[in-house]
């Protein structure tokens, strides 16, 4: 026969083939058509081509897959030629392709879902994006569905190109991804000048971008952002401010990942101050350093002031950076000082010095002039003090003398051939660089000489002495006298008379007191050599005698009153009536009190003071005084036998009559109760007392005019509990609202216990305020059981303790599902198990598309699924799962489901007329949600009809078939997403010729 010339192309498609041929000489009265897979004889399509027709699609083909296609041409007179040839389907592409790198970086993992169709197997082939070079080139096996790609460069962008192979065919998909940066270290921040910092980093070609963010941390803004590509590994930051402290922040980037980096800290260089100068200040011996701003900050300044020539550090001052000037007081006068100023940014300084500055000097001090006893030399000298030198002057007050200077380090000089009994004035200062001193001046005189027979006499008198003597020779001017107390020569007075005197009288002298009069002829300021005598004044008697008590040890003190004036000793005389032993002590003159021990409880006794000055006494009037009865010994206080009570006790010591027991509240001291008790009674009772108070108690013995306080005893009354205890859960969290009620009385507060039910754990203690009527237990477990414990406390006792129950709300199940297994009569359900306890579950099954009861299952706390059986097939569910904890609830949310339907029944076909074919079929059960008819060319297996039906339908026509042509239908039941088809049933349409016979 004649060649077609066959030839198949896809143009793309990998379900289709498209059959083209050339149309034989002669022509052809139609084509039939054949196509089956490769080695098998079986046709999967069929089809016709009519004349001048020379191309056919085959459709609803397998990707990937080789067929064998016949074309058979009928040509004139019933002849007819065929040819055959082979062709294959394209592959069809993967799906769903991803490339992932994890936050790895150096690993992409790629995955796909195969598309449809068969394959030879796959090609892989990743390239890196930058350099456009083909990293890795990879074939793996058609089931393959992944495949990781390891030892990658860190914050890179791949591409990925997987190839689907089928024969010469394939289909390729593209993908990209970055791997994740690496993050650079060893990043270091260091200053490179006043306004620039140097930052450095290794480690950075693991990132596509560095992004560097710069911290002013004085401002705390951001002072510059820098973002760099790979590879930059320093930067240097200009235009900063000088002496100021920065952070620095270092992230790496590639693609969708960012990793922080390390960061670092560091200082710009200060400046260091201008115009540093040292200046004398306003007051004396202060000098103040002075100094210009420099630009930029600082922490703070460091002003060293150095002393002397060699500059040495004498003091260190720190102010604030903001300052300008430092003055430094308390300097040594006459010195010569320079400053040094330091501009201090953390680890860094800048320094600047000034020129040196001198204090004042000091006129000198202890400047004294002297005649050595000689009526012809005078020695002047005095203290050293700083300074170059000194400028002395000596001028008799009719004759002027001329200055004189000498060095530093001499501090006297003598004048030598001056008159007798003349008046000089002596000048000196002090010479300090520029500066002298205000000048020191002092006069003095030459000697007289002595007088004679000095005498001093009391002359029976206590506030007054007598001095008397025998003229000096001639040439005094005067007499002057220093009456002085021999003891301690502490001056009391100056005297000075003429030269015509020869007795004086001191009055307003201290009694008892031995004085020495020094007297001397002068001439001027100075005295001859001196004459002395000494004599006491006549004593005082004591004043103020008086005789006390002493509790412990048990005894009586003696006290007197110091008379004015001086002792030598003081005599005490103790006696009593009732004893005939006397008692005298001596004791000495700085004692004025005294005390006997050893004395009988409750007497009295009498005492008599004595005091002795030099050969002198005077004596007391007689002081009387009772001794003190011994208080009671071991007063305790103890509560009562209820909480409005307290229990006295005492242990009797001896002496005293009756005891008063005295109740006072302990915070006002103030007594509220007196009970008077007789000797012997050793404990009482006291009533109607404040619960939870605290009280003191005290108890007097009497005996004479005095009474004994025993120890004071303290203690509380016994706290009532608190009312009406409950323990509730808090609606909107694991916790337990305590609540009571305030009892009568008064407490210091409360203490609660809480103790988990069923624990081995401790309990948990915390404590309440007195006003407190509630307290929240907050961060317990959910659906647990505690015991709270209260108490009212007060000092160290307890109120009877008020115990309740409580229990927290469970928590709600999570994560609920409900699943189809497959199953047209189970659902399978699960649950997260929720925190902390419960009783048990109560699960919950509702029928959505029957009015059938609900369905309730209770299982144990720690299921977490359950399986429904015996539903109704094609039917929804809707399920709830709760925790439950005694009368407490908490539910998750409701989910639904549904079984699968049972398949239709009583499949029939029928056809009616040559274009129709009738399905007809019964429902299984209950009536399901809907129907879906489809009708097939059984030849092709191509679906050629669909309808979609109610649920009550049972049958449905197809129209507009092929007459005479097999069909195949096949009927599904639906329920929500599932549903379930009859088997296929194959029947004819009815031909023509069959209608019209």
């Amino acid at each position: 026969g004649s060649l077609l010339n066959l030839s198949v192309n896809d143009h793309g498609r990998s379900d289709s083939l498209l059959l083209s041929w050339d149309e034989p000489e002669g022509g052809a009265e139609g084509y039939s058509l054949t196509l089956s897979s490769l080695g098998s004889s079986t046709p999967l399509q069929n089809g016709s081509a009519g004349p001048n027709i020379t191309s056919f699609w085959f459709l609803g083909l397998t990707p990937g897959i080789r067929y064998k296609v016949e074309v058979t041409a009928t040509l004139a007179c019933m002849e007819t030629t065929s040819q055959t040839v082979t062709a294959q389907t394209s592959p069809s592409p993967v799906r769903n392709l991803s490339l992932s790198s994890s936050g790895s970086s150096a690993v992409l993992h790629a995955s796909w879902v195969h598309g449809h169709g068969q394959r030879d197997g796959y090609h892989l082939a990743l390239y890196h994006s930058d350099s456009q070079t083909l990293v890795r080139n990879v074939s793996v096996l058609p089931n393959a569905s992944a495949f990781l790609f390891d030892r990658l460069l860190a914050g890179s962008e791949y591409a990925l190109r997987v190839s689907t192979l089928a024969g010469s065919s394939q289909a390729s998909s593209s993908i990209h991804q970055w791997t994740a940066p690496s993050i650079p270290n060893q990043l270091r921040l260091s200053p490179g000048s006043s306004t620039s910092l140097v930052a450095s980093w290794a480690g950075a070609a693991g990132a596509a971008w560095l992004h560097l963010a710069l911290h002013n941390l004085l401002t705390q803004t951001v002072t510059m952002t820098l973002s760099a590509r790979r590879g930059l590994t320093s930067y240097t930051f200009q235009h900063l401010q000088p002496g100021t402290q920065y952070w620095l922040g270092l992230s790496a980037t590639a693609g969708p990942y960012t990793m922080e980096g390390p960061n670092a800290t560091a200082w710009t260089y200060p400046l260091s101050p201008g115009n540093v100068t040292l200046r004398s200040a306003e007051e004396q011996s202060s000098l103040q350093a002075r100094w210009t701003t420099p630009a930029g900050e600082r922490d703070f300044y460091l002003v060293t002031l150095q002393e002397g020539e060699d500059g040495a550090p004498t003091r260190n001052i720190s102010v604030d950076g903001d300052n300008d000037h430092v003055t430094f007081h308390g300097l040594s006068p006459g010195k010569q000082y320079s400053v040094q100023v330091t501009a201090v940014a953390g680890p860094y300084q800048a320094s600047a010095r000034s020129a040196a500055a001198w204090t004042q000097p000091l006129a000198p001090s202890g400047v004294s002039l002297s005649s050595q006893g000689s009526p012809y030399s005078l020695l002047a000298s005095w203290e050293e003090v700083m300074g170059e030198g000194y400028v002395l002057a000596l001028s008799p007050m009719e004759h002027p003398v001329k200055n004189s200077s000498l060095l530093r380090g001499v501090t006297n000089f003598t004048y030598e051939g001056l008159r007798p009994g003349t008046l000089y004035s002596f000048e000196v200062s002090t010479v300090a660089g520029p500066y002298t001193s205000s000048p020191r001046r002092i006069t003095n005189w030459t000697y007289p000489l002595p007088l004679e027979q000095l005498t001093l006499s009391n002359q029976g008198r206590s506030t007054s002495l007598q001095a008397s003597w025998r003229a000096a020779p001639t040439g005094s001017t005067s007499y002057t006298g220093t009456l002085r107390e021999t003891k301690s020569q502490e001056w009391v007075r100056n005297m000075t008379v003429g030269n015509n005197w020869t007795n004086v009288t001191f009055e307003d002298l201290v009694p008892g007191r031995q004085y020495t009069l020094e007297m001397a002829a002068m001439a001027g300021p100075y005295r001859a050599p001196v004459r002395s005598a000494t004599d006491w004044t006549y004593p005082l008697a004591p004043a103020g005698v008086t005789l006390t008590n002493t509790r412990r040890p048990l005894g009586l003190s003696a006290f007197w009153d110091k008379a004015a004036g001086d002792v030598d000793q003081f005599h005490l005389q103790l006696y009593s009536k009732s004893h005939p032993v006397q008692r005298n002590i001596s004791v000495g003159p700085n004692t004025h009190n005294f005390t006997f021990l050893g004395l009988s409880p409750g007497t009295q006794y009498f005492l008599k003071v004595t005091v002795l000055a030099g050969p002198y006494r005077s004596s007391s009037h007689f002081a009387t005084e009772w001794t003190y009865p011994l208080s009671l010994a071991n007063v305790s206080v103890q509560p009562g036998q209820r909480p409005q009570e307290l229990h006295v006790s005492w242990v009797e010591s001896g002496g005293g009559r009756d005891h008063l027991v005295q109740l006072s509240v302990a915070e006002s001291l103030s007594i509220i109760r007196n009970v008077s008790v007789p000797r012997g009674v050793t404990q009482l009772d006291l009533e109607e007392l404040v619960p939870g108070s605290r009280y003191r108690v005290e108890i007097i013995s009497q005996a004479g005019p005095h009474r004994t306080s025993s120890q004071t005893a303290i203690s509380y009354t016994v706290p009532l509990p608190p009312l009406s205890l409950s323990a509730r859960p808090v609606s909107t969290a694991w916790a337990l609202a305590v609540h009571w009620e305030t009892p009568p009385g008064e407490r210091d507060g409360y203490l609660l216990s809480v103790h988990e039910e069923g624990s081995s754990a401790p309990a948990r203690n915390l404590e309440a305020g007195k006003d407190s009527t509630n307290v929240t237990l907050a961060r317990l477990e959910p659906g647990t059981c505690y015991l709270v414990g209260i108490w009212a406390v007060a000092g160290p006792f307890r109120s009877l303790p008020k115990n309740v129950t409580g229990c927290t709300v469970p928590a709600a199940p999570t994560n609920l599902s409900l699943t189809n297994p497959g199953s047209s009569s189970e659902l399978h359900m699960y649950w997260n198990k929720p925190p902390g306890r419960r009783d048990h579950y109560r699960v919950i099954l509702y029928s959505l598309s029957t009015q059938s009861r609900d369905r309730v299952q209770t299982l144990s706390p720690d299921a977490q699924n359950i399986t429904w059986t015996h539903l109704e097939a094609g039917s929804r569910f809707a399920v709830q799962v709760t925790a439950v904890k005694g009368l407490f609830e908490a539910s998750s949310t409701n989910i639904t489901q549904w079984t699968y339907p049972l398949a239709p029944t009583n499949l029939t076909l029928g056809s009616l007329s040559a274009s129709t074919l009738q399905a007809s079929w019964a429902a299984t059960g209950r009536e399901a949600e809907g129907y879906v008819v489809d009708v097939y060319d059984p030849d092709s297996s191509s679906r050629v009809g669909r309808s979609v039906l109610g649920g009550d339908a049972r049958s449905h026509i197809f129209r507009n078939l092929s007459p005479g042509t097999y069909y195949s239908v096949a009927v599904r039941a639906t329920a929500g997403p599932f549903h379930t088809s009859t088997p296929n049933l194959t029947h004819c349409t009815r031909e023509y010729d069959a209608l019209l016979a």
